[in-house]
């Protein structure tokens, strides 16, 4: 095929939105600078980079404005989102013990081999979410379940997980990605978070938020801009966690936060942050691979804190990636509103907020992703995603788990001059596919 492919599959940074003169500055001063790089080529303390830590809780108090303060304490240095994920996984999951891992549905598809290698292959659970909502009631329904099957095999204690002073192991695993959630696009509403933070008690459940895409926000109206685009809209779940009914009931709490630099600075620094209780920090520190091989990323974290002091990365948000994903969206959602929808194709409702990398498209019936993703690919050149990608691997529960008339698309890899281009080939496919 002679046309250019275009590629809304991909959900990476286009590299043209990449910092890399102020990365190149910081790396050459950390190189530059004994103090700096002495400590930072050596293994590093297991919690991570510590003015790396510092300048994160200042951040994240600053654009999150939770009711206390976060310290550094509260904050451990990661390998990313995804690196964090698996190491949470080892120090407070048993492959036996802790009975299922729930997953928000539709769920970043990459995310379940994290699961599957810590031994919950086959155990993986759909929480439906709709424009509606979380469906609550039948998380619940199936928590009991869980519960119910759990007493019957006496399964009442960690089988493989030694007791550790600095590990809990919980009973059940629940993820999300509560704002712009990838794929679906949804953010979570308040009262979600609030009655999810208080199931995760109930069932003795930790919660894993991945809150990358939180900083990536803007107003779902062209015309206007956000009156505080530098702060949250919503309390993250770390933060629901700490005050809700008193907070927490012990020392551990039921949510940890996962961050990464990789959506704002670029993937390949493989550096992110973990923020919970302070013993859930320091625990994910106790991870048999940063007790041994020092704390993640610990040069690129040196490099990223000298990013914060003169406000770099809150600048770089605000000035270069908000205003350029703002514009890639809107561009995009123009495009589906003029050759998408007249073909009966759906939209979510239109947020408060805006945000993230993509947008959740439904198709009109009988049309099914699974059939036009190869049909794209062979006759228009285009990539896009499949809903059912995004169903979670071995749930039986078809009605909750079953996406195939959902697609999604990503604004944020190819150059701008081609978002258009590629729902200009995409509606071809869906109009043929109709006739």
């Amino acid at each position: 095929m002679d046309v250019e492919q275009v590629d809304l599959s991909r959900g990476w940074p286009n590299p043209a939105l990449l910092p890399t003169t102020a990365l190149a500055e910081a790396s050459a001063k950390v190189l530059a600078t004994p103090a700096i790089w002495t400590p930072a080529l050596m293994y590093g303390p297991d919690e991570g980079y510590q003015p790396l830590r510092e300048h994160i809780a200042r951040w994240l108090t600053t654009f999150y404005q939770p009711r206390d303060r976060i310290t550094p304490e509260r904050i451990c240095i990661t390998g990313g989102a995804s690196q964090n994920v698996a190491c949470i996984l080892q120090v407070f999951t048993d492959p036996v013990y802790t009975r299922n891992v729930w997953m928000v549905a539709p769920a970043y598809h990459l995310s379940f081999r994290i699961f599957d290698d810590s031994g919950f292959s086959g155990r993986l659970r759909a929480v439906p979410q709709s424009d509606a909502g979380l469906d609550l009631a039948y998380l619940r329904q199936e928590l009991l379940i869980a519960e119910e099957r759990a007493r019957r095999e006496n399964n009442n204690a960690p089988n493989y997980k030694p007791t550790r002073p600095w590990g809990k192991v919980y009973k059940h695993v629940i993820y999300a990605t509560p704002t712009f959630s990838n794929p679906s696009t949804l953010t979570m509403s308040l009262p979600d978070r609030e009655n999810l933070v208080r199931l995760a008690r109930e069932f003795d459940a930790l919660i894993i938020a991945d809150d990358v895409y939180d900083f990536l926000q803007w107003s779902p109206d062209p015309a206007k801009t956000l009156p505080q685009p530098n702060r949250a809209h919503l309390p993250r779940l770390v933060d629901v966690d700490r005050y809700l009914d008193g907070g927490p009931g012990d020392d551990w709490g039921n949510v940890v936060s996962n961050g990464s630099f990789s959506k704002l600075l670029g993937p390949g620094m493989r550096t992110g942050w973990a923020e919970a209780t302070e013993k859930v920090a320091y625990g994910l520190s106790q991870a048999g691979s940063s007790r041994s091989g020092g704390a993640p990323s610990h040069m690129c974290a040196a490099i990223i804190a000298q990013l914060f002091p003169t406000g770099i990365v809150q600048d770089f948000i605000g000035d270069v990636l908000q205003p350029a994903y703002a514009r890639r969206y809107h561009r995009m959602i123009s495009s589906i509103r003029e050759h998408l929808v007249p073909l009966g194709v759906g939209l979510p409702p239109v947020p408060d907020v805006a945000g993230g990398y993509f947008i959740w498209l439904r198709l009109p019936h009988p049309l099914r992703s699974s059939e036009l993703v190869p049909i794209a690919l062979r006759e228009q050149n285009l990539i896009v995603a499949s809903g059912n990608v995004f169903r979670i691997d071995g749930d039986a529960a078809g009605d909750k788990n079953d996406f195939d008339d959902g697609m999604r698309l990503c604004f944020a890899w190819e150059r701008e001059d081609k978002l258009e281009e590629g729902v200009r080939r995409l509606a071809s496919v869906i109009r043929e596919a109709l006739k």
